[in-house]
């Protein structure tokens, strides 16, 4: 069972992770993460003693976590490997256009802020990238698809997925998410073995 402490360690990563979504790392103050999580002032250099990397670190983690079983729920309602693949891209678009593209990948935005900056936390973006590539690889390498391709398509997948979500949210309009989702399913289709997009 979860204490007060670990209750209250979890609020304030997901409030920073929510934070960085609307505000990016940098616009992002450890006393709005404080207000945010409604917690005490002191509370976080108890739980990250190194402050706001630590914390960043932190909803880095999240983030990743948060999304891997997004894409973890598409492949278990998807009856073929485009359409898990369309199930998220859709799940994504929802939440870009239901915040009023206020609300991205907070993994992008750390990584482009922070990653010339701090080491720890561009490790802790790779970390999250390759944490949705290697499922997206499995989940490929499942339909037939060699290893070594299935990465490549996979990493191929994950970043033009990162790519249309920055888009979308310039255009407010998801419909750069929705044109990324076509290409890479046709894409899929053409290089998936017959009927090996099934599941």
């Amino acid at each position: 069972m979860a204490t007060k402490g670990d209750l209250t360690k979890a609020r304030l990563a997901e409030s920073m992770l929510e934070l960085i979504q609307s505000s990016g790392y940098s616009g992002t103050g450890l006393n709005a993460v404080i207000e945010h999580a409604a917690a005490p002032k002191g509370s976080i250099y108890f739980h990250y003693p190194d402050g706001k990397e630590g914390l960043g670190v932190a909803a880095v983690d999240l983030a990743a976590a948060q999304f891997g079983a997004l894409i973890a729920e598409a492949v278990d309602a998807a009856d073929s490997v485009p359409d898990a693949v369309r199930r998220a891209i859709d799940a994504l678009a929802t939440i870009v256009g239901g915040s009023d593209f206020r609300l991205g990948c907070p993994v992008s935005v750390v990584t482009l802020e922070m990653g010339a900056e701090s080491e720890r936390l561009r490790e802790a973006c790779a970390a999250a990238f390759s944490s949705w590539i290697g499922p997206t690889a499995a989940l490929l390498e499942s339909g037939g698809i060699g290893a070594e391709e299935a990465r490549s398509l996979a990493t191929v997948v994950v970043s033009t997925i990162e790519g249309a979500v920055i888009v979308s949210r310039a255009m407010k309009t998801t419909q750069p998410l929705s044109a990324a989702a076509d290409v890479i399913a046709g894409l899929l289709e053409q290089r998936l073995p017959q009927d090996g997009g099934a599941r």
